[in-house]
């Protein structure tokens, strides 16, 4: 049925466009004829007919797409200057015109072309192109068909109006048969009387034979005009959309001007200003939804282009992808709309080219050779998000790094401390390119910065997380501009606030006696148990700085009830401390400043019914500034570590790192005292020992890659060493490694038992084969004399 949907819509916006380029080119036709035309002119009439030929082939209208293929290749002509217009020429591009407009009325009521034969008219054109003199009649005006062969219209004494049945189909004859109020016959015997010179319409005969009466022929006028209003180019409108503009922003303003009469209203004893005030609250809201909608238009009318897009990259590419989306039908405005179609096309370009991989490539990764690419657009906290996943080879933190420094964008120390995170952000620097080789679909450095900045033009942000080997995720994220949103709001701190009720799951009050009991303290984070699952807590007061207010069960907490707004965002909810709930209102939501354009707890501004500012509250913000998303992460994995357990599984917090070439290697965290880097140039010798001068003591230095007889890593004079700094009993020792993978907790299961030397085992982590490291025996590869060394004086651990 969608697409069923989505087909209609194409041909109705085809029909809209197509009738109104005919309308324009008759007059242009006209001018054509009188003054030889501009070349302006000439090149709108070319242009009419060729955007008709285009669209009708590839809704499949044979007929049409012919004869105006013979057309364009006639104004092609003109337009060259090789023709010069004639009366004959304006005569057959006139005929021209009507043949298309009758073709494309047939479609709009058939559904085809019809079966009128355009053999004669496709000829003509076709001669007149190739420069050959054609005969061709004048122009004759005939009488629209209705007036001989249907629709009747009754002396105006009857109550008809003759001019409301001309030249509109379906025929008022027709309409009488279908509806079985007169017989065909009756019909022929009317035309025929007619046509022998009866000064009568064929309703007006049909009346005085006594084949029908003077009300059905009302009724088939009525479902004629009924016909004729459902014509779908007079059934439409262009506006402007400036205009638009202009109107959601009085709108805007006559929403403010309602919530302030509501709120005075509400205070005073008169029905009648009561009864007043409802009328205008509906009719307000009424005019809002429709101009809203008026902006309105559904994600899809970009995302439909991308089909063919993947197709043809892919194609060109040597490529297998298949293409889903879903949330097409998710509404946003008009002109973010069109802000957002280039950068959209850029990512799914990229994501093409440089995301997923050949089919070779996939199937030796134990993939399907079919790469996938997944739009998703929907609307969270006030915001429209659009995510565009692909399963493909994903990006390699660490050859962005080596790019950047390679083209001069950064330097070796300042990519050396730059986190994973940051170093995906990299793509979007401008000039940046990872391409391999310089093709026509990407590699000129173009087109991830020009996606950046095109989303902040309008407020927005745009985000990248990718698994090597996996794939990559952007995330755009479209703040409010100006919209008129469902709002709760409240208050904390004698301030007012209003949260989008797109983010609101559920409110929750406790007496203050209850929320002592069961609000509890987990690594000094507060949070409640709400249906047997641990809800984060944030209060306002806090995350805003407005009071140090204490929590029910901390010294000096108030004696009040706790209201707990549950709010969810990212798919995790969390629940918010407020101190009031008041009510929930349409709300017109103001851009905030430049000035405060950085402070991502706040989405806008709204002007409440007393008039006095209300900032609106960005829910993923304030959960980011709380820390509240890392808290609930950190909750899931204790779960997941709890459910292990429940298994019998071994869990382990493990440094994971790199020792050199591509090796992977593991050690429990317990053991770790700190991380560090360190510059080359303070590590000294003394004897056969490297060490380092660290926290007041000497401290043995370690090069992993020496001890297991790895390949080391070529460093630049500048670069860092990235050194774990292990305690061994009351002595420190540096172990130099390549590189920091992550800290993570995993379940161990050695799948190869203890190697000489200090490897445990091996263990597979993150889906890769990582090696177990024994640091006891680690550590003990440094001298045991030298590590029997005191400390010296004043030494200090931390």
């Amino acid at each position: 049925m969608a697409g069923a949907d989505e087909g209609n819509e194409i041909l109705n916006e085809f029909l809209v466009e197509s009738y109104e380029g005919l309308d324009q080119l008759d007059r242009d036709i006209l001018e054509l004829e009188q003054n030889g035309g501009s070349t302006e002119t000439i090149g709108r009439v070319f242009r009419c007919i060729h955007t008709i030929k285009g669209t009708c082939g590839f809704l499949g209208f044979g007929t049409l797409e012919s004869v105006t293929h013979v057309g364009e290749n006639l104004l092609s002509r003109v337009r060259e200057g090789t023709i010069q217009v004639t009366p004959e020429l304006t005569s057959v591009l006139l005929r021209l015109n009507d043949a298309v407009r009758g073709m494309l009325q047939r479609i709009e009521e058939q559904g085809n072309e019809g079966t009128d034969d355009y053999s004669a008219l496709i000829e003509t054109l076709s001669a007149l192109s190739d420069g050959k003199q054609v005969a061709v009649a004048p122009l004759v005006i005939e009488a629209p068909p209705s007036e001989i062969q249907g629709p009747a219209a009754v002396d105006n004494a009857a109550g008809f109006d003759p001019c409301e049945e001309a030249g509109e189909p379906p025929l008022l004859g027709e309409i009488l048969v279908e509806q079985g109020l007169v017989y065909p016959a009756d019909i022929a015997a009317a035309v025929h009387e007619q046509t022998q010179g009866v000064n009568a319409r064929v309703g007006e005969i049909l009346v005085a034979r006594g084949s029908t009466n003077a009300d059905a022929v009302k009724q088939a006028l009525t479902a004629q005009q009924d016909t004729r209003a459902g014509n779908v180019a007079e059934g439409s409108i262009r506006v402007d959309v400036s205009l638009l503009d202009r109107l959601m922003n009085l709108v805007g303003e006559l929403v403010l001007a309602r919530n302030q009469i509501i709120q005075s209203s509400a205070t005073r004893a008169d029905s009648a200003l009561l009864g007043t005030t409802q009328r205008l609250n509906l009719i307000t809201s009424e005019l809002q939804e429709g101009v809203m909608k008026t902006r309105m238009q559904p994600i899809g009318n970009v995302w439909s282009k991308f089909p063919r897009v993947v197709r043809d990259l892919a194609v060109t590419c040597g490529k297998q992808v298949a293409i889903q989306m879903e949330g097409a039908d998710t509404e946003l405005d008009k002109t973010i709309i069109e802000a957002i179609k280039d950068p959209l096309t850029h990512i799914v370009r990229n994501s093409v080219d440089h995301g997923i991989e050949s089919p070779r490539d996939r199937v030796l990764a134990d993939k399907s050779p079919e790469g996938r690419l997944f739009l998703r657009a929907f609307h969270e906290g006030g915001q429209v998000n659009i995510e565009i996943s692909d399963d493909g080879a994903g990006i390699d933190p660490a050859k962005l790094r080596a790019k950047a420094v390679d083209k001069g964008l950064l330097t070796p120390e300042a990519a050396a401390k730059l986190s994973d995170r940051e170093s995906l952000n990299l793509i979007f620097a401008p000039g940046f390119s990872t391409a391999a080789k310089i093709t026509n679909v990407s590699g000129r450095g173009v087109g991830m910065d020009v996606v950046k900045t095109n989303i902040e033009k309008i407020g927005g942000t745009v985000d990248v997380a990718s698994t090597v080997g996996a794939g990559t995720t952007l995330r755009i994220k479209i703040p409010l501009t100006l919209a008129i949103i469902p709002a709760l709001v409240i208050t904390s701190a004698g301030e007012r606030f209003a949260i989008p009720q797109v983010s609101l799951l559920e409110l929750v009050r406790m007496e203050h006696e209850e929320a002592r009991q069961k609000i509890e303290m987990i690594y000094d984070k507060p949070v409640y148990r709400l249906r047997g699952k641990l809800l984060p807590l944030v209060h306002l007061n806090h995350a805003l700085s407005l009071e140090d207010t204490p929590w029910p069960n901390q010294p000096g907490a108030r004696d009040d009830a706790i209201n707990i707004v549950v709010l969810q965002t990212d798919g995790m909810p969390f629940g918010l401390v407020v101190d009031r709930i008041m009510d929930t209102e349409e709300i017109v939501v103001k851009p905030l400043g430049k000035q405060l354009k950085g402070i991502t707890t706040f989405a806008g501004a709204t002007i409440m019914g007393d008039g006095r500012v209300a900032l609106i509250l960005d829910v993923h913000g304030l959960a980011a500034r709380a820390a509240v998303l890392a808290t609930e992460r950190e909750r899931a994995a204790t779960e997941a570590r709890d459910e292990q357990k429940a298994a019998g599984e071994m869990t382990q917090s493990l440094l994971v790192f790199s020792g050199g070439g591509d090796s992977r290697m593991a050690i429990p965290l317990s053991e770790v005292a700190r991380l560090e880097e360190f510059r080359p140039d303070i590590v000294e010798r003394t004897g056969h020992h490297e060490v380092v001068q660290y926290r007041g003591s000497i401290m043995p230095l370690l090069r992993l890659a020496r001890v297991l007889n790895l390949p080391e890593a070529e460093l630049g004079p500048e670069a860092l060493l990235q050194v774990i700094v292990i305690r061994h009993e009351t002595q420190h020792v540096a172990v130099v490694v390549d590189r920091i993978v992550d800290v993570l907790d995993a379940a161990i299961t050695v799948q190869q038992r203890r190697r000489p030397g200090v490897v445990l085992g091996s263990t597979v982590i993150q889906g890769r084969v990582t090696d177990l490291l024994d640091v006891r025996q680690l550590v003990m590869t440094v001298d045991e004399d030298f590590l029997a060394v005191p400390e010296l004086v004043g030494a200090h651990h931390g």
